[in-house]
């Protein structure tokens, strides 16, 4: 791959974020009795205590549209101040339409004509929408943009595979952001992604395309309608790439690591976690860890974090964060903030 010069930083600010989980807590004894396991051994071997899993009522784009009002209710915005909508989830709540209109009409927004449309880069979908929305404000399409992200694992996972069942969780997570005006610092200050396709069976939902047809095998189809995972030899594959993609990420960006206040990586495992703060020698005020009590949630996984960090402080105004994950492709994924 040739290597493209650095672009220039993008004048975008977040300036309120919402999040919205399910009403019910899964505690990790569930699954201890499910496996009659000692009390304690999934959440050593997960890394989560508890995650939410959503109700029937609870639909990806109800979720998504509870965290936007909780974020135009923070911002005192009302529906009718976005001018765009970017939904970036892991998995679609339906085929077609993209879940971007589904948030729009749940948002009552349906009559508006508010420009609405998915990406998707799996857990990385918030990275790619981020550059997205940024790019878009800073041409001037846009004033105030909206992203959106909002899954539902749980929906998708075998109740007996004891690598996947524990570990995912469900929620929504939006974000608010416009341009950065005269005088304001915030900026996307670099983004990178990097897709290595031949890892695309490392992680992957081999149905709901059109790849598999229901009609044509009823049971292969129900077999491989489960999220797979092959987690060693993500996690090997991930562990390999992810220090020439960090420095890269940390040079076009024109930062160090030392500068950043806070690392929001996406919540793929506990290993992964610990992995992260063994290679990077962090503190562990530095690296932001929700993974114990939310689960992987996809998507909604690194902007949930970043949530975190942007309400308890840990990400002043002003201040630098490094946006790090995975996801499935096999892809890396990361940006580097000044909020």
């Amino acid at each position: 791959m040739s290597q493209l010069p650095a672009p220039a930083a993008l004048p975008l600010r977040i300036i309120a974020s919402g999040a919205c989980l399910p009403r019910l807590r899964v505690p990790s004894q569930h699954f201890d009795q499910r496996w009659n396991k000692p009390d304690g051994w999934v959440e050593r071997h997960s890394g989560v205590a508890s995650r939410g899993h959503a109700a029937a009522d609870e639909r990806a784009s109800w979720m998504g549209a509870q965290a936007a009002r909780q974020a135009l209710q923070q911002a005192g915005l009302a529906t009718t101040d976005i001018d765009c909508i970017i939904s970036a989830c892991g998995v679609m709540e339906q085929a077609i339409p993209c879940q971007a209109v589904l948030v729009q009409r749940a948002l009552g927004l349906g009559d508006s004509g508010v420009p609405s449309f998915d990406v998707n880069a799996t857990c990385l979908g918030f990275v790619v929408a981020l550059e997205m929305a940024g790019s878009l404000l800073a041409l001037g399409r846009y004033r105030r943009v909206l992203i959106v992200c909002s899954d539902i694992p749980s929906a998708g996972l075998d109740p007996d595979d004891p690598l996947t069942a524990p570990l995912f969780g469900d929620g929504a997570v939006a974000m608010l952001v416009e341009r950065a005006g005269d005088g304001q610092a915030s900026a996307l200050l670099a983004t990178r992604l990097r897709t290595y396709g031949d890892g695309a069976e490392l992680c992957q939902v081999p149905t709901c395309g059109t790849g598999m047809r229901l009609f044509d095998d009823v049971d292969a189809y129900r077999a491989a309608h489960h999220f797979q995972m092959q987690g060693k030899a993500l996690y090997r594959e991930a562990a390999r790439r992810l220090p020439g993609f960090l420095q890269d990420l940390l040079d076009s960006a024109g930062t160090s690591l030392a500068v950043c206040d806070v690392i929001v990586p996406h919540q793929a495992s506990g290993q992964a976690l610990d992995h992260l703060q063994r290679v990077l020698g962090l503190p562990p005020q530095r690296l932001v860890r929700i993974l114990r009590e939310h689960g992987n949630q996809l998507a909604a996984s690194l902007p949930m974090a970043l949530h975190h960090a942007l309400i308890d402080g840990r990400l002043p105004r002003g201040g630098q964060a490094l946006l790090i994950g995975t996801g499935a492709g096999l892809a890396l994924g990361g940006a580097v903030l000044r909020y």
